[in-house]
């Protein structure tokens, strides 16, 4: 079987998601910006204050080609902007993982750690900024994406399930 790339706006859940969905299933689960933050040893936010976002999204490209060269079987969740690396549908089927900016905003705001999760993105820091990139993603995402997934209202598991499933088919 091959990889799923799970994509989708910062804060939609592609972390909790892929590891709900290893509980269910046979894959490992990688994260793209945990990778990225192993290459440069420095959190991304440090990377984007320090390099600025090419820089970062040159490291989302090599990400990617080592993804595809390297990595079978796997549950990958990407950053925000991952879905823009070239021939990404070569390295698995893509899951969008889709739900209304307020939705997910909101969801971040009531996790317990919503100081360190709001932190940690850059993008999101102003908040009408990051509800334009959401507008201007959206489009992109259902372009690119092989299963639109409607997470809203839903709980993490039952998403995995969901997914799982379609990607079975």
């Amino acid at each position: 079987m091959k990889n799923i790339v799970l994509i989708g706006f910062m804060g939609v859940g592609k972390g909790s998601v892929a590891r709900a969905m290893v509980k269910r299933s046979k894959f490992i689960a990688l994260d793209t910006d945990d990778i990225i933050e192993s290459i440069e040893n420095r959190p991304i936010k440090k990377i984007f204050a320090e390099e600025g976002e090419e820089y970062f999204r040159n490291l989302e490209r090599k990400t990617a080609r080592w993804l595809k060269k390297s990595v079978e079987n796997t549950i990958i969740s990407t950053g925000g902007g991952f879905y823009k690396v070239p021939a990404l549908r070569k390295v698995g089927t893509i899951v969008l993982l889709n739900a209304p900016f307020d939705t997910i905003y909101e969801r971040i705001l009531s996790h317990v750690d919503a100081p360190k999760k709001l932190k940690k993105r850059p993008l999101l820091q102003d908040l009408e900024k990051a509800r334009a990139l959401y507008e201007e993603r959206l489009p992109q995402y259902l372009k690119v994406a092989n299963i639109v997934i409607d997470v809203s209202n839903k709980e993490i598991d039952s998403i995995a399930k969901e997914i799982l499933k379609k990607v079975k088919k």
